[in-house]
């Protein structure tokens, strides 16, 4: 029984982290799903893919209505928990799942209901039919339609386009970070486009900018800021940030931020910060 849950585990995974934007509740979820599943009747299964995604599926439906209310009142902008992405050959070599691992994606399924987010997720993203769909979620295959077309019209007006190179955005983000860390503001202001956007997610728990930052310069002074407090024995590395070339910071070897870079066009666009120390709890030490 666990080497036939295993085969499925980073399927449930994959669903779970997009439906929930957190790391350690997805791991929670896959492990309530193999406990259901323990105590199931296998003889009543008719396929175990179907299965386990309609278990998962639905802890995480009930998990985000009950989230919802913590995340309207959330301090300053909400980010997903990141997720470190090694193997970025994998990931280019299936575009539909990295656009969807990444911060910008994972922001914009906060729009939508956790029904809605779950039919558009298991139709769009893992290719499920509408049949599958609708059991998954308990409702019917027109009522599924419409829930996956009504995300699609909202997602596609805001979906992020990512038509740099994984290795020339790889290439700005190592400027970025060397120019960030020593203090280079016109670097960075070279690196910047001019109406890119900063977001930082403390979530009250340390110093965090409460409101989104807009422009090259206004950016560039904040990071500039933020290095002038960093700590003694800080450090920061390159790091694939849930499928985009990102960073993060450490302090005697424990990470205390992790941010995502987006390139358009070689310039950095969007730089989504997260320094929420519970958020940074399941990232790897030096």
């Amino acid at each position: 029984m666990t080497q036939a849950f295993t085969e499925y585990r980073p399927l449930l995974f994959s669903i779970a982290y997009r439906m929930l934007g957190s790391v350690m509740d997805a791991e929670d979820a896959v492990q309530e799903t193999y406990l259901r599943w323990e105590q199931a009747n296998e003889a009543e299964i008719e396929s175990l893919k179907a299965y386990l995604s309609t278990i998962i599926t639905r802890l995480c439906i009930d998990q985000l209505r009950s989230a919802r209310v913590q995340r309207e009142q959330y301090i300053g902008p909400w980010l997903p928990e990141p997720l470190i992405t090694e193997d970025s050959t994998d990931m280019e070599e299936n575009a539909a799942l990295a656009d969807s691992l990444s911060m910008a994606f994972l922001v914009m399924l906060e729009s939508l209901g956790p029904v809605e987010r779950a039919a558009f997720l298991l139709r769009e993203v893992f290719e499920y039919d509408y049949a599958e769909v609708a059991a998954i979620v308990g409702k019917s295959e027109s009522n599924c339609r419409q829930l996956v077309h009504r995300a699609k019209t909202r997602v596609t007006e805001h979906r992020p386009r990512f038509d740099t190179s994984h290795t020339q955005a790889q290439e700005i983000t190592a400027q970025f970070l060397i120019a960030a860390t020593t203090g280079d503001i016109d670097k960075l202001l070279d690196l910047l486009s001019e109406d890119a956007t900063l977001w930082s997610d403390g979530g009250g728990k340390v110093a965090a900018a409460i409101n989104p930052i807009y422009g090259a310069d206004r950016i560039a002074r904040f990071l500039i800021g933020l290095m002038r407090k960093a700590p003694e024995k800080f450090d920061a590395r390159l790091a694939q940030i849930n499928g985009q070339p990102g960073g993060i910071a450490y302090d005697e070897g424990r990470p205390f931020i992790a941010a995502a870079i987006e390139v358009i066009d070689g310039e950095i666009c969007g730089i989504r910060v997260v320094n929420n120390p519970d958020k940074l709890q399941h990232l790897p030490t030096l």
